[in-house]
């Protein structure tokens, strides 16, 4: 299940640049690890559910490559997003 609007618009106004800003990494990285706090509860009562494992796998994934082209460009704002997201720095 994808993020109602209304939840969707809220992490975009906190972590978004500006008004309309939904590209930044920093909004994409806030929406990214919504969908894998949704699916992981979603797979801890459905654990046979191979096909939403692999798209959380998929999801990581591209949050991870997000976060180190961040952390490569803007070390602060990187810093900032995930002391905010309460994602753990390797």
């Amino acid at each position: 299940m994808a993020l109602d609007s209304a939840k969707k618009l809220e992490i975009i106004k906190q972590f978004g640049r500006g008004e309309n800003d939904t590209g930044s990494p920093e909004v994409q990285v806030a929406l990214l690890t919504e969908r894998i706090k949704y699916l992981t509860e979603h797979l801890k009562e459905n654990k046979k559910d191979h096909s939403s494992r692999l798209g959380l796998l998929k999801l990581v994934g591209q949050r991870k490559r997000l976060l180190r082209y961040l952390k490569r460009k803007d070390y602060d704002r990187y810093t900032q997003l995930i002391s905010a997201l309460g994602i753990r720095d390797k």
